[in-house]
């Protein structure tokens, strides 16, 4: 393999000066590369790498999603640990990311919009008042880094909740919540969660082939390891679609489908 350094990976993928991008990632493989070929021993340097391409006057969002706050465990804003890979947690560590305040769904965000993303008080995961709402207006992109669509389009959550699909229904969690400023209190939030009834399987890679055969999405495989970008603003009339007009066969299995 003739391999290519992580800038020049990041040069070729349709990221540009000003993008609100998103990062949904497994770097378990390309920091191995990162070790070989270039002596990186630090992830700080992949989220350095990705500030660069897209500016100061871009945003760069790292999921930091942890669900035990829907098994009744305390969100603290602060320790709570993103379960989202690593270098969700690496961003949560620096100085220069603000996190998100939804306990569930919240975000290590660094740009342009920070404190606009900061501001925001959902308590829905997938509503209008959230950052994915956000993203969707903004025309926000997703780069997937060695991920596939089905364990990393949660976007594709907040076009089902926009549109109320059968299978999902908003449901109310409860449990402690300290907050940035270390004052603590059973705060209620949601999520829109599955229905056991319906017996729900996810099956996203699907929609994934269709965005990608309708340019939407781009894919590119650069030292054995997938990198994709995808437009999630038109990715939501794609979804829409096949929710309302294929029963969402290409998204989800569920019972009397």
């Amino acid at each position: 393999m003739n391999y290519t350094p992580f800038l020049s990976v990041i040069k070729q993928l349709n990221i540009q000066k000003g993008d609100i991008l998103l990062i949904s990632s497994d770097i378990t493989r390309l920091f191995m590369l990162l070790i070989e070929h270039e002596s990186i021993t630090d992830p700080n340097f992949i989220i350095n790498i990705l500030q660069e391409a897209i500016g100061c006057e871009g945003t760069l969002l790292f999921p930091t999603y942890n669900w035990d706050f829907c098994r009744g465990t305390e969100f603290n804003y602060y320790k709570t640990q993103s379960k989202t890979g690593s270098l969700s947690k690496t961003a949560l560590k620096r100085k220069d990311f603000i996190r998100t305040k939804h306990p569930i769904y919240s975000f290590a965000v660094w740009g342009e919009h920070q404190e606009y993303l900061y501001s925001l008080n959902n308590t829905e995961s997938f509503g209008h008042d959230s950052p994915f709402n956000f993203l969707y207006e903004n025309h926000g992109k997703n780069l997937l880094i060695d991920v596939d669509y089905q364990n990393s389009f949660t976007f594709l959550h907040y076009v089902e909740k926009s549109i109320s699909v059968v299978y999902r229904y908003e449901k109310n969690f409860s449990a402690v919540y300290t907050n940035e400023l270390s004052f603590s209190s059973e705060k209620i939030y949601s999520m829109y969660v599955r229905s056991l009834e319906l017996e729900t399987e996810n099956n996203i890679n699907p929609i994934g082939k269709i965005f990608e055969e309708n340019g939407i999405a781009e894919r590119k495989t650069i030292n054995d390891i997938p990198f994709i970008v995808l437009d999630l603003y038109s990715t939501f009339d794609i979804v829409k679609n096949d929710i309302q007009n294929n029963s969402a066969k290409n998204i989800v299995i569920y019972k009397g489908q």
